[in-house]
C-alpha cells in the first residue's frame, strides 16, 4: 500500500496562522523521493517477464522465482548486519533452492521437509561462529527462511496444476490491486494514519482503496480466469487485502528496526527485490489456501 505524508498548512495566509485561528489541514501529498516513471517502467518489465515465463515454460518461472528469492534473502541478510545478526548464508540459500524446487516437484511434503532441513542446517552452519549470539543468529535465520522462501513456496504449489499459471496470475493480480488501490486512495483521500508507530504515512483511506480494488479484481479474476464462483473471488480479495497490508507493515517494522529506507537498490523506483516481495509473500499462502479449497482445478 502506497505511503503518503501529511504536511501542516497555514492555508496560504501567515497572518491567520499567527492569529491562532483554526486552519483546515492540507491534503496529504505523496511521499517524495520515488521516481514514479522508473517505478512504473520497472513494474511493467517485471510483469512481462513473469507472464512470459509462466506461459512459455513453467520451469523458467521457477528459476526466476528462485533467483529473485535468493537476491531478497541476501538483501535481508545485509540489512540485519548493522543489528549484529550474522546469518549462515550458504545453508540459507541452499534452503531457498530446496524449498522452492521441492514445492514445485514434490508438493507440500517436500516444502515442509525442506524448511525443516534448512532450520537444522542453519543451526549446524552457525556452530563454527562460537556461542556469542548463537541463539540470536539461528532465530533470525529460521525467521528469514520462513518469511521469504517458505512463503514463496506456496506460489510454486499454485503453479503445479494444469491451470497453475492462471492461478499464479490471479494471486499476483490481487496483490498488485492492493498496492494500486492503496496508492490511488492514499494520494487522493488519505488523512487518517493507519499505523503511526510503524508506518505513519499509511492511512485508513489507503486501506479502503486496497480493499475495493482487491475485492473487484478478486471476483473478476477468479470468475473469468479460473471459472470459480463470485463469492470465492470475494473471499480471496478480502484475504489478500489483509495479508498484503500486513506484509507491507511487517517489512516497514523491519526497516525501522534496522534503520534503513529500502532493502536494496536493484530495482529503480522500487528499492530492492525484498521491497517488491513484502506483500506477495504472505498473500501467496492465503491465495494457495483459498484457491485450493474453493476453486476446483481446470484441466
Amino acid at each position: 500500500m502506497q505511503e503518503i505524508v501529511t504536511q501542516p498548512s497555514s492555508g496560504g495566509d501567515p497572518s491567520r496562522a499567527d492569529s491562532g485561528q483554526d486552519v483546515a489541514p492540507a491534503r496529504p501529498r505523496p511521499r517524495p523521493g520515488r521516481n514514479l516513471v522508473a517505478a512504473i517502467g520497472v513494474g511493467l518489465l517485471l510483469g512481462v517477464v513473469v507472464l512470459a515465463s509462466l506461459f512459455i515454460v513453467k520451469a523458467v518461472f521457477v528459476g526466476f522465482v528462485v533467483v529473485s528469492v535468493c537476491v531478497a534473502v541476501i538483501e535481508l541478510s545485509r540489512a540485519l548486519q548493522p543489528a549484529g545478526v550474522r546469518l549462515p548464508l550458504i545453508p540459507l540459500l541452499a534452503g531457498v533452492v530446496g524449498m522452492l524446487v521441492g514445492a514445485y516437484v514434490g508438493q507440500t511434503p517436500a516444502l515442509v521437509g525442506a524448511f525443516g532441513l534448512t532450520a537444522l542446517a542453519l543451526c549446524m552452519g552457525r556452530l563454527a561462529g562460537g556461542r556469542d549470539g548463537f541463539v540470536r543468529d539461528v532465530t533470525a535465520g529460521v525467521f528469514v527462511a520462513m518469511y521469504v522462501p517458505f512463503l514463496a513456496g506456496f506460489a510454486m504449489l499454485m503453479l503445479r496444476p494444469e491451470d497453475g499459471p492462471l492461478r499464479v496470475v490471479v494471486f499476483v493480480a490481487v496483490t498488485v490491486a492492493s498496492d494500486v488501490g492503496g496508492y490511488t486512495a492514499g494520494v487522493l483521500f488519505g488523512r487518517h494514519p493507519l499505523a503511526p508507530s510503524i508506518s505513519p504515512a499509511k492511512t485508513y483511506e489507503g486501506l479502503a482503496g486496497s480493499a475495493v480494488f482487491c475485492l473487484a479484481i478478486g471476483v473478476a479474476a477468479v470468475m473469468v480466469l479460473l471459472g470459480g464462483s463470485w463469492w470465492a473471488g470475494l473471499i480471496l480479495g478480502a484475504a489478500a487485502t489483509i495479508t498484503a497490508t500486513l506484509g507491507d507493515l511487517v517489512e516497514s517494522m523491519l526497516k525501522r528496526d534496522v534503520g534503513i529506507k529500502d532493502m536494496g537498490s536493484l530495482l529503480p523506483g522500487h528499492g530492492g527485490v525484498m521491497d517488491r516481495l513484502d506483500s506477495l509473500l504472505p498473500t501467496a499462502l492465503v491465495s494457495w489456501l483459498v484457491l485450493s479449497l474453493l476453486v476446483p482445478v481446470v484441466n
